[in-house]
């Protein structure tokens, strides 16, 4: 599984985005509005390559995120065949510099249930790269996409005690909590560090996001740093199975002709 999140069309179109990107949504376009129907065979890569005048290895990531979708099928000696005029629930996630977590922020909703200032023990220190007796800022909430009513994420955040005064949190949020401190605060985030794990949901998670206790998710730690590489803020992300994917696109550069 991926972070398999939602494909919002809208959210394709929003930004500088890859080509592929831009491919997929045009495909996504095709589909939903009946241009192709169940059952029909899209254009052959090399097809599509002429039609849109782009290289094969744009219309193979495009037709990835088709596949992810739902939409499509794609079968060796067959092609790619339209399996589904409606895409799936799930939500998938593209990251491929730091812009892409403020459009993660933007393209999804994240709405903060409760906010507590906490005391560290020296275990949260080690996790915090802080000092025990230090007071985080720490905030619980749920991640839903625009056409799910089932949250895609349940997410644990923690904030730097120099940020812990940050203002209008609370609620349903479209924008991220590491662009509030930047605009409030006068921080600016350089670099985000990503960790993922496989777990399973505890009993309060599972809870939260309508599923069963011990349930298989992926979970997603971010750690936000400034330009003097200090933590102001960890993000925990537990996405249940079927809700959430996640892509990367990695690029060799300089290599030998």
């Amino acid at each position: 599984m991926y972070t398999n999140h939602e494909i919002d069309r809208d959210a394709f179109i929003r930004g500088n985005q890859p080509r592929y990107v831009q491919l997929a949504n045009t495909l996504i376009n095709e589909i939903t509005d009946g241009k192709y129907q169940i059952g029909d065979l899209l254009p052959t890569e090399q097809d599509m390559c002429v039609q849109f005048g782009v290289s094969r290895f744009t219309v193979r990531e495009a037709l990835k995120k088709l596949v992810q979708s739902g939409l499509v099928t794609r079968q060796p000696g067959v092609g790619s065949k339209v399996i589904s005029t409606q895409m799936t629930t799930a939500y998938s996630q593209n990251i491929m510099d730091i812009s892409d977590f403020y459009r993660y922020a933007t393209d999804t909703s994240l709405v903060i249930q409760s906010s507590e200032i906490i005391t560290i023990t020296a275990e949260q220190a080690d996790m915090l790269e802080g000092s025990a007796g230090e007071t985080w800022l720490f905030l619980i909430g749920n991640r839903f996409s625009e056409k799910s009513e089932l949250p895609i994420s349940y997410t644990e955040i923690w904030i730097n005690p120099a940020f812990r005064a940050i203002k209008g949190i609370m609620g349903k949020r479209s924008e991220a909590i590491h662009s509030e401190i930047e605009k409030q605060f006068g921080e600016t985030v350089v670099k985000v560090e990503q960790t993922i794990t496989a777990t399973s949901l505890t009993k309060k998670q599972a809870n939260a996001l309508q599923v069963k206790s011990g349930s298989p998710s992926l979970c997603i730690a971010r750690k936000y740093r400034n330009r003097k590489g200090e933590l102001i803020e960890l993000s925990i992300s537990h996405h249940p199975e079927t809700r959430f994917s996640y892509n990367s696109v990695f690029v060799k550069n300089n290599i030998p002709a």
